[in-house]
């Protein structure tokens, strides 16, 4: 006579699909809180995570544009602001690809949906490209320009932040980005600026106008007050 077992009971596919861990549980406390919020406020903060980059690229240009009049490490770490940002952004997209984390969007079914559109499956979370660009430019920023740390590191931690308020990544994915894209942007700034300084002091000295123009002629030499043939001292 066959026997038959009772079939095991079937697990809740809630808590199969919950995060147990720390950051999961933090994405479910921003992604609850966010719903709670204003409209408006919302609006804000899916607008943030976007226009916060187009902010970024405008402190570059400003300050490629401060330093054309600057000496030539100024212009130098002008010049590689973006290009360590750019290189921030191609090291958290190559980290992405090997490890294939699916957007907390469409892999925890207990959270509220996003407030903007869940990227399709093959643009994995892990880590945050937002954050590793503001992280990155952050960081080249403020070692190009005295004080303007304290504008753009809120800037970076607050885009960071949006990203999870609105629902794409894990708190985990973006706190990576923004030390991932920071790093990267120190060491690369303070790897370069001298050979930086170099070409550009060169390009300073080109008879190409175009040249001279993207680089800025420089510090204006101080012309000297005391008349011609008197020496200091002479009475």
């Amino acid at each position: 006579m066959d026997s038959f077992s009772a079939p095991a009971a079937l697990p809740d596919p809630e808590a199969l699909s919950a995060p147990s861990d720390i950051s999961g549980d933090l994405y479910l406390d921003v992604t609850d809180f966010a719903h709670s919020t204003p409209h408006w406020f919302q609006q804000l903060a899916e607008a943030w995570t976007e226009l916060g980059l187009l902010l970024f690229g405008a402190l570059f240009v400003a300050g490629w544009w401060r330093a054309r009049s600057g000496s030539g490490e100024l212009m130098a770490l002008a010049l590689l602001a973006p290009l360590a940002t750019a290189f921030g952004y191609v090291v958290s997209e190559s980290l992405k690809s090997l490890v294939d984390e699916e957007r907390p969007c469409r892999a925890v079914a207990a959270a509220a949906a996003s407030l903007v559109p869940c990227p399709p499956t093959g643009d994995w979370s892990f880590p945050s490209n937002h954050a590793a660009i503001a992280g990155a430019g952050a960081v080249a920023l403020a070692l190009s320009w005295r004080g303007l740390g304290l504008l753009t590191l809120p800037m970076a931690l607050l885009m960071a932040l949006s990203r999870v308020f609105v629902g794409v990544h894990y708190p985990h994915d973006v706190t990576v980005g923004l030390l991932l894209g920071g790093a990267i942007a120190w060491v690369i700034v303070k790897a370069a600026t001298r050979p930086v300084r170099v070409l550009v002091d060169s390009a300073r000295k080109s008879r190409t106008g175009a040249v001279v123009w993207c680089v800025g002629p420089g510090p204006r030499p101080h012309a000297s007050t005391r008349p011609e043939g008197v020496r200091h001292g002479a009475h």
